[in-house]
């Protein structure tokens, strides 16, 4: 079943305990960023509100006792927009209380999905894929009817080799 904006702010709320991400694009082209995109790309500085209403709904689902969280997927050299992200977007997220981590697949891909899918789990249980062309933008959002052990599978590979997001950035020397 695809969902439309009003049908997936629906789909995603519901979650009772925690929503988890598997993000595996390496550039994202989303209409609102490309103005921020192209700021960081100048070397301005990060606008005080940026990202406010995702930090603004994170914190409203950790008051509440959810938990929310995700894995980033990247291969070096990271990609302008995953430098964006890692400046300007990540760490406001975790300050919001999103658990993020990175899992480098430069030289080894886990046993992963990495067909270009992202995904985010409910609950350990509903999972809604989003699809993207190669250039980034997403194309569409459809709850997944299937089983939901494979999902689990990779998000437990995933977690299992992951690294905490400032972990990353320092071992990397990222900043």
């Amino acid at each position: 079943m695809l969902l439309d904006n009003a049908g997936w702010r629906r789909f995603f709320d519901a979650f009772e305990r925690e929503a988890w991400r598997f993000e595996a694009q390496p550039t994202y082209t989303m209409p609102k960023e490309q103005d921020n995109v192209a700021r960081f790309l100048r070397g301005e500085a990060k606008p005080c509100d940026h990202n406010a209403r995702w930090h603004e709904r994170v914190r409203g689902y950790v008051e509440s006792g959810k938990h929310i969280g995700r894995v980033r997927i990247v291969r070096r050299p990271l990609t302008d927009y995953q430098r964006y992200q890692f400046a300007w977007g990540i760490p406001g997220n975790i300050a919001a209380g999103e658990d993020i981590r990175v899992l480098d697949v430069t030289r080894e891909e886990y046993g992963l999905p990495l067909s270009g899918r992202d995904w985010w789990m409910f609950d350990d249980s509903r999972i809604a894929h989003l699809d993207f062309r190669p250039d980034g933008i997403q194309i569409s959002r459809e709850a997944y009817e299937g089983d939901s052990s494979p999902y689990r599978e990779w998000k437990r590979i995933a977690l299992e080799h992951a690294v905490p997001f400032e972990e990353y950035v320092l071992s990397n020397q990222l900043r």
